[in-house]
């Protein structure tokens, strides 16, 4: 997994200062997370091909998170797309952007597939051979989902030191590969247990948009690779937190401790704050590991 944090500040764009957006890499597949204002001026940045985002998932329907949207889907049909795009989002999101390419005549000449969201319990809403995307129900002002991208169990790896001196055909290593004993044309087989080593274990990547502090999203997370957790506030302006529904980094740390996370990443910060590593210094006193967002750094997972 890599993943790059095209934006992770709160409520409006400033320079060098962009609304939320991901882009995570799994297994050479790009899944592009919230779409905040500038999104695609950000992915320009990074050189990244727009034909391989065919996946956009949308936590809630505040602008700071999907104003790009409509402005991506529109250039995506100038480049002359033709592939599906895939959007998940809360109910509602698709009467939002078909209204907008409906009174500007600008119609896609791809297809647009919306999966509109509104259950209150975890779902999944993707999976593949090397993903499986998961809701995480959050508490915010509106409806709002975070996701959680686990990868899916590769195939077992060749023992190459062990099988170097044996003349094997193609479907041998797919047995292999797939768990299975072989048995050669002299008779002799091959142990599966001794011949190949064991998967590389999956990762998993929690993204957890704005939400108040809640512990119920405690279960969905446990033992995350890496956690996103949303941090507008310091434990100063916590009444600011609550009555926005929103988290201070003290209390995504405490989410952190009590999920056994093996890492929290911060972001969405209030503009209010000058200094960001006050964030990295309010959550250290209750979680170790954490890092901060930042605008177009690329972490690996």
């Amino acid at each position: 997994m890599k993943l790059t944090i095209l934006g992770c500040h709160s409520a409006t764009p400033r320079e060098n200062k962009h609304t939320t957006s991901q882009l995570l890499e799994v297994g050479g597949n790009l899944f592009l997370i919230d779409c905040g204002e500038g999104t695609q001026i950000q992915l320009r940045k990074i050189k990244v091909k727009f034909s391989r985002i065919q996946h956009i998932f949308i936590s809630h329907l505040h602008g700071d998170h999907f104003y790009g949207l409509i402005g991506l889907i529109s250039t995506f049909r100038l480049l002359g797309r033709t592939a599906m795009l895939h959007i998940y989002g809360p109910k509602g999101i698709k009467e939002i952007i078909t209204l907008q390419l409906k009174l500007a005549k600008s119609w896609t000449d791809y297809p647009l597939h919306f999966h509109e969201l509104e259950q209150d319990s975890s779902q999944v809403v993707f999976e593949d051979e090397t993903v499986r995307v998961e809701t995480l129900p959050l508490d915010h002002r509106i409806y709002t989902n975070g996701f959680l991208f686990t990868t899916q169990a590769s195939k077992r790896k060749m023992n190459v030191d062990a099988i170097k001196d044996f003349d094997l055909l193609p479907f041998h290593f797919k047995q292999l590969q797939q768990g299975a004993d072989v048995t050669l044309e002299d008779g002799r087989i091959l142990e599966n247990e001794v011949y190949t080593l064991p998967p590389s274990k999956s990762k998993k990547y929690a993204y957890c948009s704005d939400t108040a502090y809640f512990e119920p999203l405690v279960p969905g997370i446990k033992e995350v690779d890496l956690l996103y957790h949303e941090a507008t506030f310091l434990e100063k302006n916590s009444d600011l937190a609550a009555n926005t529904k929103h988290s201070t980094a003290k209390q995504a740390a405490q989410i952190a401790k009590m999920a056994n996370v093996k890492q929290l990443m911060l972001g969405h910060f209030s503009n209010r704050y000058p200094n960001k590593e006050d964030f990295i210094t309010e959550a250290s006193d209750t979680f170790q590991n954490v890092i901060l967002a930042e605008d177009l750094k690329t972490f690996n997972i």
